[in-house]
């Protein structure tokens, strides 16, 4: 029997390749000239196999991979590049005449590959790009390429929040979701495309009742529990209650060990409601939280599991756990603030131990749970001091943010203010979503209304008097002078102003930083997109409007008059069209047989495109050229 959730979108695999625009362009550099080459590493699943494969595409290679079943055969990597016997002296010269040798999974090599990577690496004849993972032993004749400075080596981080959501684009998820994906698998892309696939190919499970999921699998009113009004379950006496709290669902209300996707209503999209779904190859990533052989160490685990989304402060454990706690904070577990609170390393170790918990165990642990309400109301206060302050930089949300995820109402109160500082920050559809979440309990709230017609792009209501980002919205339109005297004196919005009255690039510039520095990172894009039209040296005019695109990148497809036109135009027919075709994915090669061109003549089209975009980032590509779909804000 089909569900809804099969009608989600899913995305093809191989995924398309994304972000990563100034790794990419060290690795290729390291294939050019005199180089020997380069190693990349990071942690297992951040995307270095997929980095190398498309920065040696077109190229002739050879590749070897290292394996954990011929670690212990001498030279199993290179077995189909070598002849069945030869020594380590033969086998590089019989590899000297490889102009390009990719070595994926180096820290799995035999020590007789190893040292034959290292010996290609000393000669020099053969360009080497290595893939290692971080945080496993390596050998050393791996580890001295970059020790040892025979190879460069690139560290590779976390794929950033902005280039995760175009990664995901084709599933039509809600921006929360992809948030809590992107800090849910903290850069790793297997991880990731493991719970994209659990969530949106797996039939919904059937629903029954569990006191592991009492009061977050279920965004309907819990019976015995009244409504606040502003969507905090509260008991009868007025106390806000805790997830654990909660009265047993009905069936229907919870689901045992599995999420689930959602239709949002009225935007097309897709939202995960509910915990992880532990599928096998999730159970397999989190062994190191589900597995612990150290006495006590579960039970600590646990316990911060079911205090979710609150730490656990130290004193509220037992003295003889001390020496459980070191051992989980020695391995990275668990966290250990400076006023003592405990909590849970890894965002999805939380969810994964309460969807494994048994059902007694889940009762015991869940009456020591704390009161989310007052937590709620403390975040939110952050959020009204901050944005009174000019600042809308990140600050840490996790009560919002877990009972989003759980399904559990929110307060509109609440919702309001987390639209509007995430609008602020330039996360327009984030901050529709949060409107979205406010009026789900309070369908007629005023505020969330309001924000979430701005974030859409709407009319503003008039200005009132204490509305500064209402009076600032003149010199976003290139007019400071109707908010000449009207902003706060010597704040950043003023420095805008005045800057952008005086014509002064430099200035503009200036101010655009210190709003970027602000958190502003929508105001700073249009900062430097005005500073771009005023600035005289061509340079500068290029280096703004470099910094302006970086910025609108991350505004999740805000689109406002001063970032109009602010590339557009400076092209010729053929470089649009060339352009146009890079920004759609296609490589020089694929775009030369489409136009019956070189693949000399395209790169020398694109290079003149980016000179003249103020930009060598391919990734900015599409949305330099594709305003249709993008919200006005």
């Amino acid at each position: 029997m089909r569900t809804y959730r099969q009608d989600a979108k899913t995305l093809e695999l191989p995924w398309p390749f994304t972000g990563r625009s100034e790794e990419l362009e060290r690795v290729r550099a390291a294939l050019t000239g005199g180089r020997p080459g380069i190693v990349v590493t990071g942690p297992a699943g951040h995307g270095k196999t997929r980095l190398i494969t498309e920065a040696v595409r077109g190229l002739d290679h050879a590749r070897v991979t290292g394996t954990p079943e011929a670690r212990d055969l001498p030279l199993a990597a290179f077995a189909h590049l070598l002849p069945d016997t030869v020594s380590l002296h033969r086998a590089v010269r019989a590899l000297s005449g490889v102009r390009v040798l990719v070595v994926d999974d180096a820290q799995l090599l035999d020590e007789t590959s190893a040292a034959l990577v290292h010996q290609l690496a000393v000669h020099g004849r053969t360009r080497l790009i290595v893939a290692a993972a971080d945080g496993v032993p390596a050998p050393g004749a791996v580890s001295r390429l970059w020790t040892g400075e025979l190879l460069p080596r690139l560290p590779l981080g976390p794929l950033p929040p902005e280039d995760t959501a175009r990664l995901l684009a084709g599933a039509a998820l809600d921006p929360l979701t992809v948030r809590r994906l992107h800090q849910a698998c903290r850069g790793d892309l297997r991880l990731l495309r493991d719970l994209l696939t659990a969530l949106t190919e797996a039939t919904r499970p059937t629903p029954l009742p569990s006191p592991a999921l009492a009061g977050v699998g279920a965004p309907v009113s819990v019976p015995g529990a009244e409504s606040a009004g502003a969507g905090v379950p509260v008991s009868a006496s007025g106390t806000a209650m805790a997830p654990a709290e909660l009265p047993v669902p009905p069936t229907g209300a919870g689901l045992v060990g599995a999420g689930w996707l959602e239709p949002v209503p009225g935007t097309g999209e897709w939202a995960w409601r509910g915990p992880l779904p532990v599928t096998p190859a999730v159970r397999e990533r989190l062994a190191p939280a589900l597995e612990r052989p150290g006495p006590g160490e579960r039970d600590i685990l646990d316990r911060l599991a079911f205090a979710e989304p609150l730490p656990l402060p130290l004193n509220e454990l037992d003295e003889s756990d001390l020496e459980a706690l070191e051992r989980l904070e020695a391995d990275g577990l668990i966290n250990v603030g400076e006023q003592g609170e405990v909590t849970l390393a890894h965002p999805l170790h939380g969810t994964a131990l309460r969807a494994t918990a048994g059902r007694l165990r889940a009762r015991r642990l869940g009456r020591t749970a704390l009161a989310y309400g007052p937590a709620l109301d403390a975040e939110r206060s952050t959020l009204v001091r901050n944005l009174e302050r000019l600042d809308v930089r990140p600050v840490p949300t996790p009560v919002g943010e877990w009972l989003v995820a759980h399904g559990i109402p929110l307060p509109a109160r609440y919702a309001e203010v987390r639209a509007r500082f995430a609008r602020l920050r330039g996360e327009v559809r984030e901050a529709a979503a949060w409107a979205r979440e406010g009026l789900r309990p309070a369908p007629s709230d005023g505020g969330c209304r309001g924000e979430l017609r701005l974030a859409e792009g709407g009319p503003a209501e008039p200005a009132g008097p204490d509305d500064v980002h209402a009076r600032y919205a003149a010199v976003r339109l290139g007019e400071p002078g109707r908010a000449a005297g009207r902003l706060p004196a010597g704040s950043v919005l003023a420095r805008h102003a005045d800057a952008l009255a005086r014509a002064d690039g430099p200035a503009l510039d200036r101010a655009a930083e210190a709003l970027a520095e602000r958190g502003f990172t929508l105001y700073a894009a249009e900062a430097y997109a005005q500073a771009a039209r005023t600035h005289r040296d061509p340079s500068a005019a290029r280096r703004s409007r470099t910094r302006a695109v970086a910025l609108a990148r991350r505004c999740q497809g805000a689109s406002t008059p001063a970032l109009a036109g602010l590339v557009l135009g400076e092209l010729t027919a053929r470089q649009r069209q060339i352009v146009t075709l890079a920004a759609a994915g296609l490589s020089n090669r694929e775009i030369a047989e489409k136009l019956t061109l070189s693949v000399r003549t395209v790169g020398n089209h694109l290079y003149s495109a980016y000179t003249r975009l103020g930009t060598g980032d391919r990734t900015t590509l599409p949305w330099l050229l594709d305003g249709s779909d993008r919200v006005t804000a």
